[in-house]
C-alpha cells in the first residue's frame, strides 16, 4: 500500500547545534523524492528521523495519517538501504534476502516465493548460492536493494546507496533503480550529494543547505528557475556563472549592466522586488553563454573574452575565459579549435539571465517557464551527457551502519 510522508515543522538539535530547522515537506504516495545538498546539510538526519533512528526535537512526522514520532523503527513499515551494502558475509544471497522475513516469523513457502520473485526482478536468480565475497559491487548493491524490496514496505529510504560504486556501475544502477520504482511505485526518499543522480532520478528534488529546505520542485523547474543563489550554484555542472551587475535602463526599459555590456530584461520577465541601490548578482548558465559562431539568432548580446582554459569533454568543451575582469565558464562545440590566450566572442540570450539579491541571495527575476525544445534539450544535455565529468570526482569512504540500526529497522 502506498503512503505519503509529511514533515511538519520538524527541528533536530544536537546540543546547541541545529541539524534540521523547521522542515516542512510532503512526499506524495508513490513519489520518488530526492534529498540533495552538501555534506552536513541535514539530509541524512532527516532520513534517520523518518526511519526512527533519531527522534525529532520538535515537530511532527507522519507516514500516511499516522503520527510516528514515538513509534519504534520496526513498527513504521519502512525499509532502508544504507550507503554500505551491510550484507551478512557468512550467508549466501538467498539467506541474506530471506533473513528479515524469517526474523518476523513468515511462513517458509512465503519466504521462498518472495525471495525467488525478488531475485528474478533484480537479476540475481543465478547467484542465490553465492556469498557476498563472490559478488561484484553492483551485484552486492542489488542484494542490499533486494533485502529492502522483499519487505514490500510503505516507504523506501535510501542513503547514498550508489556513492561507493565506480562511474560505470553508478550509471547502470541509476537506471535499475528508476526501473524498479516505475514497476513498484513505492514511496521513496533518496539521499545524495550527487546532483546528477538527483536530476536524472527524482520525480521531485528537495535541496537542503545548513539544515534548512531551500527549494522543492521538479528537476526542470529547479534548473531553470532556482529560488536563490545557493540552489542556482549547487544545481548545474559546470556550475552557474555569477558576476556583479547593476539594474539600469536601456531605451526607457529595465536593463542590467554586467561584464561591460547592457542587456534589456525580457518583456516576459519581471522583477519581483525593488533593488534600492541597483546592485544585483547576475547568473548565467554555461550553456547559455555560447561561442558567437555557434550561437542562435536570440543571442543578441556579445561579449569579448580571452580564453584561459580549454577542457575537451569529447561531445563538447568547457571553456573558462576572462571577460571584463570576471572569470566565466562557457560550453563550446567539441572541435571549435579555440586555444588558450585566444580572443573570442561570446554570445547570450538576455532572456536566459538570472538575477539575485546581493544581500539575501533570493531570486528577484521571475522568468517564464522554458518551453522551447532547444531550452529543454540544453538542460538535458547539461545533465545526462555532461555527467561523465562529475562522476570522476572522489567520494568519501562509506560509513557502515551500526548493527543495531539494521536490527531496529528490520525488526530483529
Amino acid at each position: 500500500m502506498q503512503s505519503h510522508v509529511k514533515f511538519e515543522g520538524v527541528h533536530k538539535l544536537f546540543g546547541a547545534e541545529t541539524a534540521v530547522e523547521d522542515l516542512n515537506l510532503t512526499v506524495e504516495a508513490g513519489e520518488f523524492l530526492v534529498l540533495v545538498g552538501p555534506s552536513g546539510c541535514g539530509k541524512t538526519t532527516t532520513l534517520r528521523m523518518l526511519a526512527g533512528l533519531e527522534r525529532p526535537s520538535y515537530g511532527r512526522i507522519l507516514i500516511g495519517e499516522k503520527l510516528v514520532n514515538n513509534v519504534p523503527p520496526r513498527f513504521r513499515d519502512v525499509a532502508m538501504v544504507f550507503q554500505s551494502y551491510a550484507l551478512y558475509p557468512h550467508m549466501n544471497v538467498y539467506d541474506n534476502l530471506a533473513f528479515g522475513m524469517r526474523a518476523r516469523g513468515a511462513a517458509r513457502n512465503l519466504v521462498d516465493e518472495r525471495v525467488k520473485e525478488t531475485a528474478e526482478v533484480l537479476g540475481l536468480g543465478q547467484l542465490l548460492k553465492r556469498r557476498p565475497s563472490e559478488l561484484s559491487g553492483g551485484q552486492r548493491q542489488r542484494v542490499a536493494l533486494g533485502r529492502a524490496l522483499i519487505r514490500q514496505p510503505q516507504v523506501f529510504l535510501m542513503d547514498e546507496p550508489l556513492s561507493n560504486l565506480d562511474a560505470g556501475l553508478r550509471v547502470q544502477m541509476r537506471a535499475e533503480l528508476s526501473r524498479l520504482h516505475d514497476r513498484f511505485r513505492v514511496t521513496t526518499m533518496y539521499v545524495t550529494h550527487d546532483q546528477v543522480e538527483a536530476m536524472t532520478m527524482g520525480d521531485r528534488i528537495a535541496v537542503m543547505n545548513q539544515g534548512r529546505l531551500q527549494q522543492v520542485d521538479v528537476p526542470e523547474t529547479l534548473y531553470d528557475s532556482p529560488a536563490n543563489h545557493f540552489v542556482a550554484g549547487f544545481i548545474g555542472s559546470p556550475r552557474m556563472n555569477f558576476v556583479r551587475g547593476q539594474i539600469t535602463t536601456l531605451d526607457g526599459k529595465r536593463a542590467v549592466r554586467f561584464l561591460g555590456v547592457k542587456a534589456p530584461l525580457s518583456t516576459s520577465s519581471r522583477l519581483t522586488s525593488d533593488v534600492s541601490d541597483g546592485a544585483v548578482t547576475v547568473g548565467i548558465r554555461p550553456e547559455d553563454l555560447m561561442w558567437r559562431p555557434a550561437a542562435g539568432p536570440d543571442s543578441v548580446v556579445t561579449l569579448d573574452a580571452e580564453v584561459d582554459v580549454v577542457e575537451p569533454m569529447g561531445h563538447e568543451a568547457y571553456v573558462t575565459a576572462l571577460c571584463a575582469g570576471e572569470t566565466v565558464t562557457s560550453r563550446f562545440p567539441p572541435r571549435s579549435g579555440v586555444r588558450t590566450r585566444e580572443r573570442v566572442e561570446l554570445a547570450l540570450n538576455p532572456a536566459r539571465l538570472h538575477l539575485f539579491d546581493t544581500q539575501s541571495g533570493d531570486s528577484i527575476l521571475q522568468r517564464p517557464a522554458a518551453t522551447s525544445a532547444e531550452a529543454l534539450r540544453s538542460m538535458r544535455e547539461a545533465w545526462i551527457e555532461g555527467s561523465s565529468a562529475a562522476s570522476n570526482r572522489e567520494h568519501r569512504a562509506p560509513g557502515v551502519p551500526a548493527q543495531s540500526e539494521e536490527k531496529l529497522i528490520d525488526g530483529r
